[in-house]
């Protein structure tokens, strides 16, 4: 995702979404999302991909060997429809959370039934919290709210069932040269998985990676990235730990704890009245006796 440069001309509107006709290639097309580039797809050729981070993401899957991937948040599906057409005997699970981005892509954007692609209108965080352990190769996460990633996806929480689910987890972020929210991600991340690096340039869009077990072939994905026509930088481990080593990661809310009791309900209580004694018994009046002593008949 990124910010739009120029207008091209509008094939469809629904509110804040905008499909386009890419006016240099007629079968081109452009989702626009709250102002944002939201996804590009070539209808007469699917493995096209137009964004320079979702190439950098394909070549990661691809030295991976990753072939099961989830991907939470689908826009037109533009990467997942690349790997598909590519891998038909791969599995591209995507779960898409905006009913109305789906609706544009089936209309307007070419998107259909593909061997090897599923797409859901489904929360990728709850979807993915019903997976078995170890389902997958790979769990996308390029998700966004306007130009912001959805903080509840990226906590460390969310993070650790991606763990559970997939050895690989690729987080496309957009930030600023502060690069504070690639930070914070890759902060997460690291409470989840065992390696980490990134891939990106000064601004703009950067993939942050998260590995468990086998590492990453770094040095050919460096490669590759770099012979990308936007070459992207790599950021191993060590240089990225260092960066992050002070940065807190998102975590999840807290539910509330159990309540101090109301400081009123500390104060001694006043004794409880005690009831009154009941009165002593009235004498009783000595029996009458005859006069030689014994007792009255």
């Amino acid at each position: 995702m990124a910010r739009r440069r120029v207008t091209h001309p509008v094939l469809a509107r629904d509110g804040e979404l905008i499909v386009e006709r890419d006016p240099g290639r007629p079968t081109g097309r452009l989702l626009i999302q709250e102002e944002m580039e939201s996804s590009y797809v070539d209808l007469a050729n699917p493995t096209h991909l137009e964004f320079d981070y979702t190439r950098w993401l394909r070549i990661v899957l691809r030295s991976s060997r990753a072939r099961r991937i989830v991907h939470v948040g689908g826009g037109a599906c533009a990467l997942p429809r690349a790997l598909a057409a590519e891998w038909p005997d791969g599995r591209q699970e995507v779960c898409e959370l905006d009913s109305g981005v789906l609706a544009l892509a089936r209309e307007h954007m070419g998107l259909r039934r593909a061997p090897g692609l599923r797409v859901r209108h489904a929360d990728g965080r709850e979807w993915l919290a019903s997976q078995p352990d170890h389902s997958h190769d790979a769990v996308v996460i390029d998700a966004f709210l306007g130009a912001r990633i959805p903080l509840r996806l990226v906590t460390v929480e969310a993070l650790r069932d991606v763990a559970r689910v997939a050895p690989l987890a690729l987080v496309n972020v957009v930030d600023d040269r502060s690069r504070r929210v690639v930070d914070r991600v890759a902060a997460g991340l690291a409470e989840a998985f065992d390696h980490l690096c990134t891939l990106g340039g000064r601004s703009g869009n950067t993939i942050v990676m998260g590995t468990s077990g086998e590492r990453l072939p770094l040095e050919q994905i460096s490669a590759a990235v770099a012979a990308d026509p936007s070459p992207a930088t790599l950021t191993a481990a060590a240089a990225l730990a260092r960066r992050i080593a002070a940065t807190a990661p998102a975590r999840d809310p807290q539910p509330p704890g159990p309540q101090p009791p109301d400081p009123a309900s500390l104060e001694p209580r006043p004794p409880e009245p005690r009831p009154p004694e009941p009165p002593p018994p009235e004498p009783r009046p000595p029996e009458p006796r005859s006069s030689s002593g014994e007792l009255a008949r």
